[in-house]
């Protein structure tokens, strides 16, 4: 039976004779359905369709897009350690030209993602390398094709490799997750933040979001617990979730300064003036 995959969110199901009635990612306010209603592909049909593209965003990062835009549009990163390597976030279409070349790289020992909305195919990159995937347990909900390589994680950070830290940030999902990269930009260090920290089209700024594609802002109580989770960690960029978005220098006081920014807006009096 075909796994289905969801055109609008790039989410896989697990094997059905039928497509799912609903996608619940999408049904979800921080996600959307189109006005044409839900429609469906399968990885076999993806991958006659679609190919991948790389760059080059810094030593040892690689981001990897899918060609033309599937789903959010979102980019994975590949990140190259002497302890091995990680795939940071997710995109639906695991060709075998990808594969050949990550295999070519050393493969990698694990995927991680930040939050549901990436979790895509995340299954067959896993069985493509025979790999676990890190996910943060308070978004289980959201794991729409389990398998045994799912493995939940729970508590404010998680260890990956030395170097590597997983950070529970919170955001638009509870269990809303950043990379951290301590060799990152010249041993500045790295923030891969998937959307958490969203990296807007100036390259200067960041920002937040409960649901992006609906414009909810995210509250400030949350915002500040990004902030605050964020707080012990030193990194000179930022890696957003989407072509061309990072933050090259300074990123620790750019997120920092966009987020009083963002709560400064949230809770003015409405003279929009940030002065």
């Amino acid at each position: 039976m075909p796994a289905f995959i969801c055109n609008t969110c790039g989410t896989q199901y697990a094997p059905t004779d039928k497509p799912p009635a609903a996608c619940p990612i999408c049904d979800d306010e921080r996600q959307y359905v189109p006005p044409p209603g839900q429609t469906w592909t399968t990885h076999e049909t993806l991958a006659k369709r679609y190919y991948n593209g790389w760059r080059e965003l810094e030593p040892n990062l690689l981001s990897i897009t899918t060609f033309p835009a599937f789903g959010i549009g979102q980019r994975a990163q590949l990140l190259r350690t002497s302890a091995g390597n990680i795939l940071w976030d997710c995109i639906s279409l695991c060709d075998p030209a990808t594969v050949a070349l990550i295999k070519g790289m050393g493969g990698i020992v694990g995927v991680a993602i930040s939050h549901p909305h990436y979790y895509t195919c995340m299954v067959e990159w896993a069985h493509a390398f025979n790999v676990p995937i890190h996910l943060h347990a308070a978004d289980r909900e959201w794991i729409m094709r389990d398998d045994p390589a799912i493995k939940l994680w729970q508590g404010d950070t998680k260890q990956l490799l030395p170097g590597l830290t997983l950070i529970c940030a919170g955001g638009h999902y509870p269990g809303g997750t950043v990379l951290h990269w301590a060799e990152g930009a010249g041993g500045k260090g790295a923030l891969l933040s998937g959307d958490i920290v969203q990296v807007v089209q100036d390259n200067k700024s960041v920002s937040f979001m409960w649901s992006f594609p609906n414009f909810i802002p995210l509250s400030a109580p949350r915002v500040e617990g990004v902030v605050a989770k964020l707080k012990p960690y030193a990194f000179d960029r930022v890696h957003g979730a989407f072509n061309d978005r990072t933050i090259w220098q300074d990123g620790k006081g750019v997120v920092e300064r966009s987020a009083e920014r963002y709560l400064k807006i949230i809770r003015g009096d409405g003279s929009y003036e940030l002065r």
